[in-house]
């Protein structure tokens, strides 16, 4: 592959809607299949996190088993992101979605050492990544550049209300199913999004001529992070958020009784911000407000270290999941300046780096916990993700250009 540079362009304000969005054959394929694959992975999360901590009492194993595969999308986007930009990433995907099906399937079996449990959700990790790196090379070939971002969105909306149910419904299966039976529930979902994808998506042609491998995969990366620019926007990607999912990773250490509420609340404001800032403003309207949702995103939950009522974190959860929403003017500014034949390398990269910082979140927070008490380990990391935001605001000297 020739040497790349990431120029930058203007983004046209989306000339389609979510219905026009949802009429494109290939883009209804890739976002049910999505969703199917969001709603597996909130059902077999819950019910991994719920059988480490009846096993375990830890808060630290708790909030790993629930991110835990995040730690492994890095490994991905180290070594072979460049899969997501081969030549036939259709069947690519299908491959990687049946890998993901057999991994979670095995997750139902009784009596699982807690460590195979833990292999298997960092080995998920791993074809998750390279299958979301897959799945976003494939969006921006199936929708014109001018409606990247009402996709985005329209997919995060849909994750947020998967999430939603899948929390909910969770909690009632698991009365009746126990963890394996949500295992199982997640892994027909899986397997229905790899069908999904096989009826309704093309191969695209638009593919680079050399093989992809480790040494495609590091130039590339190279490439991405030549860039201090870029580094920054990658910064302000995954720093901020990673921290807020290591808050959310301690609500079932916090308050086991209404984890689920808690949960479902910052799902439902991240569709709720979503669905503002991808739908209803402008691409200079999602730039000029991206910062003030970053410190959206953390400030509420400060208030864990009150203990207030259950009422009053869950309205600071909703409120403060809108601001996840930042992440879509960030992505597009990324979008802008990846050249079309590797541009799902580089959003798989992004996308591994947020979900890598996720675990991360979880880990130390949930570390954290071991040594403070829930709320007050909750409150430490929200400052830490507002330090973090204003300490790496982008400037119009910094900005990538």
């Amino acid at each position: 592959m020739p040497s790349h540079r990431f120029a930058r362009s203007v983004l046209p304000s989306p000339p389609t809607g979510y219905r026009d969005l949802l009429r494109n054959k290939e883009f209804s394929g890739l976002y049910v299949s999505f969703t199917l694959t969001a709603a597996a992975s909130t059902l077999s999360g819950f019910a991994l996190g719920t059988l480490v901590n009846q096993q375990t009492r830890s808060p630290f194993l708790t909030a790993v088993s629930m991110y835990g595969a995040t730690f492994a999308t890095v490994l991905g986007a180290l070594t072979l992101m460049s899969v997501a930009d081969g030549k036939r990433p259709r069947r690519t995907l299908v491959l990687l979605q049946l890998a993901s099906l057999a991994g979670v399937a095995a997750q139902a079996v009784p009596a699982l050492p807690l460590a195979v449990r833990f292999a298997l959700l960092l080995t998920l990790g791993f074809f998750q990544s390279l299958g979301t790196g897959a799945r976003l090379g494939l969006l921006a070939e199936a929708v014109p550049i001018g409606a990247y971002a009402p996709a985005r969105s329209l997919m995060n909306i849909t994750s947020g209300g998967t999430a939603i149910i899948g929390f909910a419904l969770g909690a009632v299966l698991l009365r009746h199913l126990g963890p394996q039976g949500l295992f199982l529930t997640a892994a027909v979902l899986t397997g229905l999004g790899a069908a999904v994808v096989a009826a309704t998506v093309r191969e695209h042609s638009i593919r680079p001529t050399r093989r992809p491998g480790l040494r495609r995969t590091w130039v590339t990366n190279a490439e991405l992070f030549s860039h201090p620019g870029r580094r920054r926007l990658l910064l302000n990607l995954w720093v901020p958020n990673g921290l807020i999912v290591g808050c959310e990773a301690l609500f079932l250490s916090y308050d086991p009784g209404h984890a689920g509420i808690l949960l479902a609340a910052g799902s439902a404001g991240m569709l709720l911000g979503d669905l503002a800032v991808g739908r209803l403003l402008t691409a200079d309207a999602r730039r000029r407000y991206a910062l003030a949702l970053r410190l959206l995103l953390a400030a509420p939950f400060l208030l864990f270290a009150l203990h207030p009522p259950v009422a009053v974190l869950v309205v600071a959860v909703f409120l403060a999941s809108a601001g996840f929403a930042a992440t879509l003017p960030l992505q597009e500014q990324l979008l802008e300046q990846t050249p079309a034949p590797i541009r799902g390398q580089v959003q798989g990269v992004e996308s591994a780096g947020r979900m890598t910082w996720q675990g991360l979140g979880a880990a130390l927070v949930g570390g954290l916990a071991q040594c403070l008490a829930p709320g007050a380990a909750i409150a430490v990391a929200a400052g830490a993700s507002v330090a973090v935001t204003l300490l790496c605001r982008p400037t119009r000297r910094t900005e990538p250009t």
